[in-house]
């Protein structure tokens, strides 16, 4: 009798499997009906659709992407950008045209993705484009992406922006200052984080402690993350410990 109800808990464990499993396939929007949705009047149905261009081939959702960089409704224009990330390496030409002109984009979240996803792509051809937006936008939000993306793209010629940003009065553009000249691994950099080891604040201490580890083969950033290893802040200490 036992074996009888087993038996049947497994049949219907396997049917239940089998059904998700043939939902899901069933589900799964085919090239014409996210091509559709793409071209649909109601924004909430480009948005979606752009979310499932995971699904198919990247050269070819590149391709439906691009347009759509340009699209009247900002979250859009938003989700369209912030996909090249990904997308843009298909035609990392393409893709820097498409993200130099969504820079000028007239929302400062629009930009801040433009930046974000050059920055994926190492774009570097942009780095004039973005200082002059940084040096430019009334917005911090853009400027703090960019300082932040400036360590990822990985170009020195991007010192001299982190180090003005380094001074700015906004203590999130400062923060983010400190762990792109960390990711630059520009040595000139080893100085002027120094002192940011006696910083009060310890998110800051923290953000040092990670930049610092990038230069953890000079003398220097090794006795200061001796001394952070200390730090009364437990995730400072973990951070610098995790270095030295």
């Amino acid at each position: 009798m036992s074996a009888d109800l087993d038996g049947n808990l497994d049949d219907k464990l396997d049917s239940k499997v089998e059904s998700k499993l043939e939902s899901k396939l069933e589900s799964k929007p085919d090239l014409a009906e996210i091509t559709q949705a793409l071209n649909s009047e109601k924004f909430g149905d480009r948005i979606k659709a752009i979310n499932q261009l995971r699904t198919i081939d990247p050269a070819v959702a590149f391709q439906l992407i691009a347009p759509l960089c340009d699209d009247p409704n900002t979250r859009v224009r938003y989700a369209a950008v912030s996909q090249i990330a990904t997308l843009g390496a298909q035609d990392p030409a393409i893709a820097y045209q498409l993200l130099s002109a969504s820079l000028g984009d007239p929302e400062p979240d629009v930009q801040a993705a433009a930046a974000d996803s050059l920055a994926a792509l190492k774009l570097t051809d942009a780095l004039d484009d973005l200082q002059e937006l940084y040096e430019t936008t009334p917005e911090w939000l853009v400027q703090m992406s960019i300082v932040a993306c400036l360590g990822e793209m990985g170009d020195r010629r991007a010192f001299e922006l982190l180090k003005s940003a380094l001074s700015s009065d906004n203590s999130l553009i400062a923060v983010a200052a400190i762990g792109s000249l960390g990711e630059l691994k520009d040595e000139r950099a080893i100085p002027l984080l120094l002192p940011y080891a006696d910083d009060p604040d310890w998110q800051i201490r923290h953000r040092l402690a990670q930049a610092l580890g990038h230069f953890a083969t000079r003398s220097e950033a090794i006795q200061c993350l001796q001394k952070l290893a200390q730090d009364p802040s437990p995730l400072v200490a973990e951070t610098a410990q995790h270095y030295i």
